[in-house]
């Protein structure tokens, strides 16, 4: 399993710019072959480039990162992945988000790939992303708690307003 996002074309259906986008994607450190197929490697980890086909033309370039426990490699590649899509006037596009992303999208991004990475974690048993599933449990108590709370201090609040009115009536 791994978080992929896609280099397409700005506009559906307009012919994808191939080798504009493997020029950029060179310029920034990515060894591809001559088909377009590779490995880019950030500081992070090491992102797969692959040619997406559609009826043996090119239509993108899947960005493929590991999953962790670490968001590093993700938020790296983002920031990388605009740059060159910019460069090269394409679009960034996020499949697990299915919209298009840029370098502000780290948040959202960044929580969706935890999120795969505690499942591949803890369903598929893949073994980079089995820490995810250890992170730390979010802080704070959760909404149900606290309305559980507050109706128990209303109850002990409204039991005391009762005994002190029985106490002056006597």
């Amino acid at each position: 399993m791994r978080y992929e996002l896609l280099l397409q074309s700005l506009t559906p259906g307009a012919p994808f710019p191939a080798e504009r986008v493997a020029e950029c994607l060179r310029a920034l450190g990515a060894q591809l072959a001559a088909d377009g197929a590779g490995s880019w490697a950030l500081a992070g980890g090491v992102v797969e480039v692959r040619p997406l086909k559609e009826g043996g033309q090119q239509v993108a370039t899947e960005l493929r990162a590991p999953l962790s426990e670490k968001v590093d490699v993700l938020r790296e590649l983002l920031v990388q992945a605009a740059a060159a899509a910019a460069q090269a006037e394409v679009c960034l596009f996020d499949l697990q988000l299915s919209r298009p992303v840029g370098k502000a999208d780290q948040g959202a991004l960044g929580d969706q790939f935890m999120r795969m990475s505690r499942y591949a974690g803890e369903m598929a048993g893949v073994s980079e992303a089995v820490g995810a599933s250890f992170s730390a449990p979010a802080e704070g108590l959760k909404p149900t708690t606290k309305i559980l709370l507050g109706l128990v201090g209303a109850c002990v609040f409204v039991y005391f307003i009762v005994q002190s009115l029985l106490m002056k009536l006597r």
